[in-house]
């Protein structure tokens, strides 16, 4: 293949002598491959004039294949390159906690078995922070909530549900749903999703109100303080799963939903660890809760 990528410079430039330079050869190394290439195809691919150096008649229609030749090749070595390089290399992801807690595991566990020597770094923030570590370059993606977005070009993952957390003692902690209406009586516990509060702006829309007590940045310190009977508040599903809190999940009437997505680097700028995990997750997307 060096002898097609040879001949291609050489035409490219005009002169053996400043292939040989682009190429890292010598002139006579040159003129060597080009000779070899000429017996083996039984052809004269090359003349000399004043003006440089010429394709022949057979060279010209020769030529596009050998252009199409090299053009293969260099992508199969960029290809082979980039699987190489998931040898080794960090994923670093801007993730919310309830991703971290109930997706991520198994991905990275199930990822790292065909790809053990990946490491992984994980940002966890808000829907401020995350698309911002992205425009940085500090995280490769992350994924945030579209509704609470704006102006933030993003890919839609999955739906889920928030759910309003009782305490045990709550008159409505039995219930079988409860509305905004009724928890707007109640000292409320706000979850920080960033700028803007999917919950909040859900009362807004219906005319309510509700009675905010306390904004906190962590769900499970939100868990805690409904344990504790400081309030109720509207969590995603997510995050009340696998959780020892002893509170009342309880579903929301009308439902109340989240929609989960990914902002990413561009995709040229990307490194290809990143590209292949989230290919990955793309394919497990119906699997994940």
């Amino acid at each position: 293949m060096n002898r097609y990528i040879a001949l291609q410079k050489i035409v490219e430039l005009g002169s053996f002598t400043k292939a040989a330079d682009a190429l890292g050869y010598t002139q006579p190394a040159m003129s060597q491959m080009v000779s070899s290439l000429e017996k083996e195809l039984s052809i004269q691919l090359l003349y000399r004039s004043r003006y440089g150096i010429h394709l022949t008649l057979e060279g010209e229609q020769l030529f596009p294949s050998i252009q199409k030749a090299v053009s293969q090749y260099q992508s199969m070595q960029e290809i082979a390159k980039q699987i190489r390089g998931l040898d080794s290399g960090t994923i670093r992801i801007g993730t919310l906690s309830s991703i971290s807690c109930h997706w991520l595991p198994q991905l990275i566990k199930d990822f790292q078995k065909k790809y053990p020597n990946i490491e992984f770094i994980l940002h966890q923030g808000d829907n401020n922070s995350i698309p911002e570590w992205v425009r940085t370059g500090e995280a490769d993606f992350g994924f945030v909530n579209l509704d609470v977005l704006s102006n933030v070009k993003a890919r839609f993952l999955k739906e889920g549900e928030y759910r309003a957390v009782l305490p045990m003692d709550h008159p409505l902690a039995d219930a079988s749903h409860v509305t905004l209406e009724e928890l707007e009586k109640e000292p409320f516990l706000v979850i920080e999703e960033g700028s803007q509060s999917k919950p909040l702006e859900a009362f807004r829309q219906r005319g309510l109100e509700p009675a905010v007590r306390m904004r906190v940045h962590d769900d499970y310190s939100i868990l805690s303080m409904v344990e504790s009977g400081l309030g109720v508040s509207i969590l995603p599903e997510l995050v009340l799963r696998k959780t020892n809190y002893q509170v009342s999940i309880v579903p929301i009437m009308p439902v109340l939903t989240r929609k989960i997505g990914l902002v990413m680097q561009d995709k040229n700028a990307m490194p290809i660890a990143s590209k292949y995990f989230i290919r990955y997750l793309c394919e497990r997307i119906d699997d994940l809760p």
